[in-house]
């Protein structure tokens, strides 16, 4: 075992006590200060190598922490700016603060008692409360789901990490929907597919643009635009680089605490827009949902419950 595997279950007697309650609100404070921004997989790193041994990392240099995880000072250096402050010795001095304060000199820093697995899986449980929160007036979503439902195609982008979302929704639109058409290569390919749609009759586009927000994606909203087409744009914050190409926008935010981005939040609100989507189709079309599981059954498709 190690980091805060060591730091629960080691601690015979008060000092080693006192080194878990430590370990603890400086983990604590560090997931605190991870939350909500995005890091590059360097960064990542450092930040898994100090959330393994909090105890220790109010004494780590940054010297210490680029040749443990193998990577430059500078990268460290970096890292402590992408959290908003000055320098290394600026983060190293707010998490030694963390423990002053839980000696009694202020409001001491509450632990979790959760593995480092479990405040990441906490850090999704916030966002998707911040995505309900968001939904609390369902005009927006009710707006942009009648427009997926009026235009004929239905166009849907989502390339690179947003692919397997954007194929998410087109499979399951397509149940209702009488022509979804999933675009998840980049090029020459995504403008000619965008201009036979709109050729066709599409009145707008629905595109999925996660962090890392691909340049071909950003091209491929601004052709789009040029074409004549509404582009309703479901990505992590209301203001990036892809923002301003999108007539319409909806946000879920994306956890960056995991080696790679988690998208629970997003997944979410992918499955709330079909569903408003499909509610918003003529009375026909949605029948079309109960004659595919009567076809399902017919052909026993799926295994029985």
């Amino acid at each position: 075992m190690k980091g805060e595997d060591v730091l629960m279950a080691g601690g015979q007697g008060p000092s080693g006590v006192a080194m878990a309650d430590d370990g603890s609100r400086v983990g604590v404070c560090l997931r605190e200060l991870l939350e909500g921004h995005r890091l590059s997989p360097s960064q990542r790193r450092i930040a898994r190598h100090l959330l393994e041994r909090p105890h220790e990392a109010v004494f780590l240099s940054s010297v210490d922490i680029a040749e443990a995880v193998g990577t430059s000072q500078p990268s460290v250096t970096r890292f402590a700016f992408a959290l908003g402050f000055n320098g290394f010795p600026e983060f190293r001095d707010h998490l030694r603060a963390a423990l002053r304060d839980g000696e009694g000199g202020g409001p001491a820093v509450k632990a979790t008692g959760l593995n480092p697995v479990q405040a990441m899986v906490d850090s999704e449980l916030r966002n998707l409360e911040r995505l309900r929160d968001t939904l609390g007036d369902p005009g927006p979503l009710a707006e942009v789901a009648a427009e997926l439902a009026a235009s004929r195609p239905l166009p849907v982008i989502g390339l690179r990490v947003s692919a397997p979302l954007a194929r998410f929704f087109g499979y399951l639109a397509a149940k209702a929907h009488p022509d979804v058409r999933v675009i998840d290569t980049a090029g020459s390919t995504l403008e000619d597919r965008l201009s036979r749609a709109r050729a066709a009759g599409a009145t707008c586009v629905l595109a999925f643009g996660l962090p890392r927000y691909p340049r071909e994606l950003r091209d491929g909203l601004a052709w789009a635009r040029r074409a004549g087409l509404r582009v309703a744009l479901v990505t992590d914050q209301p203001v990036n680089a892809l923002a301003e190409h999108a007539d319409v926008v909806l946000t879920a935010p994306v956890s960056s605490q995991f080696a790679f981005d988690s998208q629970a939040a997003p997944s979410v609100l992918c499955a709330a827009l079909v569903h408003s989507m499909v509610y918003a189709l003529p009375a026909h079309e949605q029948a079309s949902i109960e004659e595919f599981e009567n076809s399902a059954t017919e052909r026993r498709l799926f295994l029985p419950d």
